[in-house]
């Protein structure tokens, strides 16, 4: 074996490793990012006749040392976007504003059907399936971002093992 094919192949390996590391990367990028926060599987129920209301979910990851604190959300889908989260009492799910969801550095918050999602008040029309509604989700240190929520089917409900019961409250 010649030092020039012995080049050749290690130039082919370090060429299928680059490819592949690229790959890696691109497979995991996020949806969206503020500052360190990565902002992922953004979406929101289709509106059924005579909604007026809706709720967005979305997994947001911390890979950073500091912890963060989403405090607030807008959007002209709606009139008025609170933080909420789902609480039982007494056997009963009752839907409750926050004032703030942490992050934890190294960590990560999920907003899901049965806990904490963004509640859009008063739509100012409906959800369509499959479209984009823009939204400006503000963070305590990393700032604002701008995203999108896609829009699902009205009966859209992933991971439904029953795990996250919520008494069937709809949101």
């Amino acid at each position: 074996m010649t030092i020039r094919h012995t080049l050749s192949q290690l130039a082919r390996v370090v060429a299928v490793l680059t490819f592949s590391a690229a790959g890696l990367t691109q497979a995991h990028a996020a949806d969206f990012n503020a500052g360190p926060l990565e902002i992922n599987d953004l979406w929101v129920r289709g509106s059924v006749p005579g909604q007026t209301n809706g709720a967005g979910y979305m997994q947001i990851n911390n890979p950073s040392g500091a912890s963060d604190r989403l405090v607030s959300a807008q959007s002209e889908a709606s009139t008025r976007l609170e933080l909420h989260t789902v609480l039982t009492e007494n056997g009963v799910a009752k839907m409750r504003q926050v004032q703030g969801i942490d992050i934890p550095a190294k960590g990560s918050a999920k907003l899901a059907p049965g806990g904490f999602h963004i509640m859009f008040l008063q739509l100012t029309g409906p959800f369509k399936q499959g479209d984009l509604i823009p939204v400006v989700l503000k963070f305590e240190k990393a700032g604002e971002v701008r995203v999108n929520f896609t829009v699902k089917p009205s009966t859209y409900n992933p991971g439904s093992s029953g795990a996250h019961s919520h008494g069937g409250m709809k949101h």
